[in-house]
C-alpha cells in the first residue's frame, strides 16, 4: 500500500511539462494584469487567486493521484520560480520584464494625475501615504514613486528621502 504512494501513475516528465506550462501562464497573468501592490490584497483580489488555484489546479495535475506526482509538480514550481530570481538578479535586462519600473506619482509638488490612474492609485491614497511618512503637504514632495514591490518613496524638498516608519503597513494592507 506504500509503494502505491510513491509510485508513477502520470509521466514525470508530463508533470514538468504540465507545471511549467501553467508556471508561465500564471506568472504572465500575475505579472501584467493584477496590480503591483501585493501587500494590497483586497477580498476581490484574494477570491480570484482561490478561482485561479482551483482552476489551474487540474491543468497543473491532469488528476495525479500519487505523493510522488505531487512532489514533482511542486519541485518544477519551486525550480521555475528560483530559476527567474536568479535570472532576474543576474541580467539587468530581464529584470526590467518581470519587475516593474519604479511609477512617478508626484513631480516638483504636483501630482501626476495620469500617473495615478495607471496604477489604479486616487489621491486620498497617496495623501495616506504622505502622512504614514509624515509629510504634511503635497508642497514638501519633491518626487514620490510607487516601488516595483508596491511600497512608496518619497523625496522632499528638504532634500531627504522619508521612509516609511517601522512598523506601518501600506494602506490597505492585510
Amino acid at each position: 500500500m506504500i509503494e502505491h504512494l510513491f509510485a508513477f501513475d502520470t509521466s514525470p516528465l508530463e508533470l514538468v511539462l504540465r507545471g511549467t506550462l501553467m508556471y508561465w501562464f500564471l506568472f504572465l497573468v500575475f505579472r501584467f494584469v493584477l496590480r503591483r501592490d501585493a501587500g494590497q490584497i483586497g477580498i476581490a483580489d484574494m477570491l480570484f487567486v482561490v478561482i485561479v488555484a482551483d482552476a489551474s489546479q487540474n491543468a497543473l495535475s491532469g488528476s495525479y493521484s500519487t505523493v510522488a506526482e505531487g512532489c514533482v509538480l511542486v519541485a518544477t514550481l519551486v525550480g521555475w520560480n528560483f530559476a527567474m530570481d536568479w535570472a532576474s538578479f543576474r541580467f539587468p535586462a530581464l529584470r526590467k520584464l518581470v519587475e516593474p519600473s519604479p511609477v512617478l506619482l508626484v513631480k516638483d509638488g504636483r501630482l501626476l494625475a495620469r500617473n495615478l490612474r495607471q496604477e489604479f492609485l486616487t489621491p486620498e491614497d497617496l495623501e495616506a501615504q504622505m502622512r504614514q511618512h509624515d509629510i504634511t503637504s503635497i508642497a514638501e514632495v519633491k518626487r514620490a514613486y510607487i516601488e516595483s514591490d508596491g511600497q512608496f518613496s518619497f523625496l522632499t524638498r528638504s532634500g531627504g528621502s522619508k521612509p516609511a516608519p517601522p512598523g506601518r503597513k501600506r494602506a490597505g494592507a492585510a
